[in-house]
């Protein structure tokens, strides 16, 4: 892994407006107000936001592709904006739309782009790792979602980047896909590159994000890491949920307490639910007991990223402290 005390990506007070907006009288319409983050070597971070929250206008914002209308950017300690391709060549870039060309086949077109690098990594390798064999004589325009941004990742791969920027990477993904992919971003991290992933999808950022930055409207209103978001949730958060399989149309009556409700989610499957206690369990186990059941299984979670993203959403808890990151190595920008 890196050692180093600069961070890949600082942004401060970052503001985007885009316009001007028919709908809004032809004024501008701001999109991103007030976005700040950190991203270092060695780490994925994830910006997580529902769509449209100005996750992906942060990200080209960071790298030069929009200009910002306010805040500061230092990529690699330069501004993206003024920075020549000396920067540009460091960088790795997988857009959401793909920007790939329709009419090229898969490994052509990597071929292609393998030679704007003066020290490419090998084509056939990243093609073999990311199965784009499979369809490499199909053109860009016949693939699916999935396929298109399997050859997208690897196109960002390609110029061997310090930093990775990945616009909802597991998008149209199969499962088996999806694994093989957070593979290769794991790896890449342990490689010590700088990984800045956003994402809609909570079990994503849960899975592999080692920071967190969640954006609601164009602003950062909470960041962490998973264990610290969890951490920060009101106490009408802090449930878990017990399911368990046993026969069906029990009387379950016995189990409740005024916080806790229990659901049969289907004959025979069983969801315990609401602020659970040690004691919960005890009186779970006398159930059992009493009735003289044996459940087939029993899990025990407790509240997820979902959860807490919903709750910040909604206005329901309070906002996670927006600077703990537990490798601070902030740097001001001159």
């Amino acid at each position: 892994m890196r050692k180093t005390l600069n961070p890949a990506l600082i942004i401060r007070g970052l503001i985007k407006d885009v316009g001007p907006v028919p709908a809004l009288d032809g004024r501008m319409k701001r999109v991103v107000s007030n976005i700040s983050l950190t991203a270092h070597f060695g780490q994925v971070t994830a910006l997580l936001g529902a769509n449209g929250a100005g996750k992906t206008t942060t990200i080209e914002c960071a790298q030069g592709l929009q200009t910002r209308t306010g805040g500061q950017i230092s990529l690699l300690g330069q501004d993206p904006e003024t920075a020549d391709a000396g920067l540009r060549a460091r960088v790795g870039v997988m857009l959401q739309d793909g920007g790939l060309p329709p009419a090229a086949r898969p490994v052509a077109l990597l071929h292609h782009v393998a030679g704007l690098y003066a020290t490419p990594l090998p084509v056939d390798a990243l093609v073999d790792r990311l199965g784009i064999s499979e369809f490499a004589d199909t053109s860009i325009r016949r693939l699916s979602g999935g396929q298109k941004q399997r050859v997208a990742l690897a196109a960002s791969l390609l110029g061997n980047p310090e930093v990775l920027f990945l616009d909802e990477p597991s998008a149209g993904l199969d499962p088996a896909s999806r694994i093989m992919v957070f593979e290769l971003i794991r790896e890449l991290r342990d490689a010590g590159k700088a990984i800045i992933l956003t994402t809609h999808l909570l079990d994503d950022a849960q899975r592999l994000a080692d920071y967190v930055y969640i954006v609601d409207k164009g602003e950062s209103v909470a960041s962490g890491t998973v264990q610290e978001l969890l951490q920060t949730s009101t106490e009408s958060l802090r449930h878990r949920a017990m399911t368990f399989e046993a026969s069906p149309r029990l009387d379950v009556t016995a189990l409740l307490r005024p916080q806790l409700e229990c659901t049969e989610t289907r004959p025979g499957s069983y969801v315990l639910s609401g602020q659970l206690e040690p004691s919960d369990l005890a009186r779970f186990g006398s159930w059992c007991q009493r009735l003289d059941v044996m459940p087939t299984s029993v899990h025990l979670a407790s509240q997820s990223l979902e959860d807490v993203f919903l709750a910040i959403s909604e206005g329901s808890m309070p906002q996670a402290p927006a600077s703990s990151e537990t490798n601070p190595q902030t740097m001001g920008i001159s």
